[in-house]
């Protein structure tokens, strides 16, 4: 062989080596490469808390991802210190916060300079119920039992408990007031496992608490449950007390109140990642939500099981938002 040729092979040779080795380095995928904060836009103790230390700790048990996620409470501004974290981390792929109706509800009841576009929409994690709930020691079996007992009492005078102003829980009470005829006293609390203890103390009267901020107390008979706002029943038999499961408990609408309500648990990215850095996160969350660990949460905090990613989630995000301006302003809580 000559010189020339042993030339034109060896050239070859580390041409496709180059290509093999481009190719390569484009089919890596991104990675953290420091702690990723987990930011949570409320209390400790609450739903929101409850998944990212859910998710959290599923990532750690099952080695998804080299660097560790730390969760980091931001509830300041009914979340608005949360989001405006997030909002200002524009390129930041090493922070990730998690979602309720406070991504609308908030910047809608406060003029704070926040929309749920300013961030990068990750996937929905699932569908959060509200349940109707009272103190197990009231003789109240029914939502017509209770609304009749409020209406008896006149305006004022009974107690209704829920997370923030303005938010998600008394949104559903003023739903449930103008429904019914009802007027209660709101009395807000930072976050919902804080709310359940209220009502088991009798410090209100009753709440619309998420199953999982409820379901330890109701477990302990200390709470008792009368409807969930979804449009179905929550799908899950196994029993939580003697006698009941979350499956057991009839939607508002069968039982005579006509409203119903369900509430995002969402992930979001600061904005102006890359497509890289944002598949990364989903891929993580597919992987968390095939765990038996976030199944077993899932049935135990009788979530509706809704996923999204993707343009779906967008335009979800986009028909969510107006239908909370839509009931913000007829329950007169919009900042103009």
């Amino acid at each position: 062989m000559s010189t020339r040729d042993r030339f034109v092979r060896i050239a070859g040779a580390l041409a496709v080596a180059s290509m093999a080795f481009a190719s390569s380095a484009a089919l890596a995928a991104w990675e953290p490469t420091k702690p990723v904060e987990f930011v949570v836009p409320a209390g400790t103790g609450g739903g929101a808390d409850q998944m990212a230390r859910l998710i959290q700790g599923v990532v750690a048990k099952h080695n998804l991802m080299k660097q560790p996620l730390v969760v980091v409470n931001k509830s300041g501004g009914a979340g608005a210190e949360g989001f405006l974290d997030i909002k200002g981390a524009k390129g930041d792929p090493h922070k990730i916060v998690v979602t309720l109706s406070n991504l609308f509800t908030t910047p809608l009841a406060t003029g704070v300079p926040f929309n749920w576009r300013d961030m990068t929409p990750v996937s929905m994690m699932a569908l959060d119920n509200f349940v109707l709930w009272v103190n197990a020691e009231t003789p109240y079996k029914t939502p017509k039992d209770y609304l009749a007992a409020v209406k008896a009492a006149g305006p004022s005078k009974m107690k209704m408990g829920g997370t923030g102003s303005k938010q998600e829980d008394q949104i559903l009470t003023v739903g449930i007031e103008k429904i019914s005829g009802t007027k209660f006293i709101y009395v807000p609390f930072k976050g919902g496992g804080e709310v359940a203890v209220q009502l088991v103390g009798k410090h209100v009267d009753s709440t619309v608490n998420n199953p999982i901020e409820a379901v330890a107390q109701w477990r302990a008979k200390q709470l008792r449950p009368l409807c969930v706002f979804d449009e179905k029943r929550m799908p899950y038999p196994a029993k939580i007390t003697d006698t009941q499961s979350w499956q057991d408990i009839p939607t508002c609408k069968e039982s005579g109140l006509d409203t119903s309500y369900t509430m995002l648990r969402g992930i979001f990215m600061p904005p102006g990642v890359t497509d890289d850095q944002k598949k990364f996160y989903v891929e993580l969350l597919k992987k968390v939500r095939a765990t038996p660990e976030w199944k077993d949460y899932m049935e135990k905090g009788a979530f509706n099981q809704t996923y999204m990613d993707g343009d779906a989630y967008f335009q979800w995000l986009g028909k969510a938002e107006q239908m909370h301006r839509e009931l913000m302003k007829t329950a007169g809580f919009l900042s103009n």
